[in-house]
């Protein structure tokens, strides 16, 4: 079966979950199809294809140049059987793919352009186009992939024209044998993170769905003892840099041990900071799912998160961590949150010790992949 697999991200360019789902997604494709991954970035390597924005179009609006990879990434899917794409970045390569070569093309959403409202800050009239360019492959794809069940139901809710049978359930997955405790100190000291205090730690893009400004609120007010790391970078827009680093500076005049690495680090880095933390949050206002708590759970850490989309799916609260509602008082829950896994470190430890089970028994990127295959197979037949 040969299977293009098509997306933004793919190592060493990678800076979302979206990215993360593909590379391990294609790690383990290779063994069960003839796999293309075909990818934004120069040159071309053993089953990669790095295709980059139309030189003609340097200075135009992000969707535009978008929409010139994707013609670069149809054009060179001839021969072929079936295409995947992932993200609004590739979905229209795929739909392109589908009318000119007559293969079906599966989408896996990640994230859906109608509830990302603000990202008509970063791409302002671009973000009409990336919702049509979703909404135009979405709705004529052979198979949608929602990554948890509540990914599921939005993309029924968006999309009313799909077929329920379409749209399949596969969950994001996470390699325990990668992302596994590592109680080292060597990173912290290397970021000036005292071991000897416990820390909040987030991991994650300057962007509003990720709700880093509620977080930089909410710790103002928690446990004095304890120190903040904010792994945060790749800002979307100007303004949302802007006003994280005003909201930085202030939370760092009222408290002690405020650290913010604004760079994307090594992956072994990442996983000792993640082992080592007392909690580690993620304060989204969106999240499909949210790859990043299971990599914190695979390193035996609990977790504060919202409870919002495919989160509950994967963070079991009061067993591997605390869910938090969003609407109202969220930053205040968030607080509260915190400081409760703060205070108990033995229950901390439980739940930490509970999320490695959880992440190695339930979200294996083998049986992702396997689920994945059988999937193509059952289009292909049908075809």
């Amino acid at each position: 079966m040969r299977v293009g697999l098509l997306t933004r991200e793919y190592p060493p360019d990678v800076y979302g979950g979206a990215g993360v789902h593909v590379e391990f997604l294609a790690r383990e494709l290779t063994a069960l199809v003839d796999l293309e991954v075909h990818c934004w970035g120069e040159g071309r390597g053993v089953g990669v294809v790095r295709h980059r924005p139309w030189s003609a179009l340097d200075g135009a609006n992000d969707a535009l140049r978008t929409f010139s990879v994707d013609l670069s990434v149809a054009a060179a899917l001839r021969g072929r059987e079936l295409v995947h794409s992932h993200t609004w970045y590739a979905n229209l390569a795929g739909h392109f793919a589908k009318l000119l070569y007559g293969v079906p093309h599966v989408v896996t959403a990640h994230s859906l352009e109608p509830l990302r409202p603000w990202k008509a800050e970063q791409l302002g009239g671009g973000y009409a186009l990336s919702g049509w360019a979703e909404r135009t492959a979405i709705e004529a794809a052979d198979a949608v992939v929602a990554v948890s069940g509540a990914m599921r139901e939005d993309i029924l809710a968006c999309y009313p024209a799909l077929d329920p049978a379409a749209v399949h359930v596969v969950h994001n997955g996470i390699d325990t044998r990668l992302y596994r405790p590592d109680h080292g100190t060597d990173a912290l000291t290397r970021h000036g993170i005292d071991p000897g205090r416990p820390y909040v730690l987030f991991v994650g893009r300057i962007t509003r769905q990720k709700g880093v400004p509620q977080l930089l609120r909410a710790v103002r007010d928690i446990d004095p003892g304890a120190q903040v790391v904010l792994c945060a970078g790749a800002p979307d827009t100007q303004e949302i840099d802007r006003e994280f680093r005003e909201l930085f500076e202030e939370l760092s005049r009222v408290r002690t041990g405020v650290f913010w690495i604004p760079r994307m680090l090594p992956r072994p880095e990442v996983i000792q900071l993640l082992t080592r933390a007392a909690v580690f949050v993620c304060p989204s206002v969106y999240e499909p799912l949210g790859i990043v708590n299971l990599e914190a759970m695979a390193c035996g850490t609990p977790v504060v998160a919202s409870r919002v989309g495919g989160i509950p799916e994967v963070v079991d609260d009061g067993r591997t961590g605390v869910l938090v509602d969003a609407g109202d008082g969220f930053e205040a829950g968030l607080a509260r949150a915190l400081d409760t896994v703060l205070a108990d470190p033995d229950t901390a430890r439980r739940m930490g010790e509970a999320g490695r089970l959880r992440a190695v028994g339930e979200f294996g990127w083998d049986a992702v992949a396997r689920r994945t295959a059988a999937l193509y197979e059952e289009i292909l037949k049908q075809a």
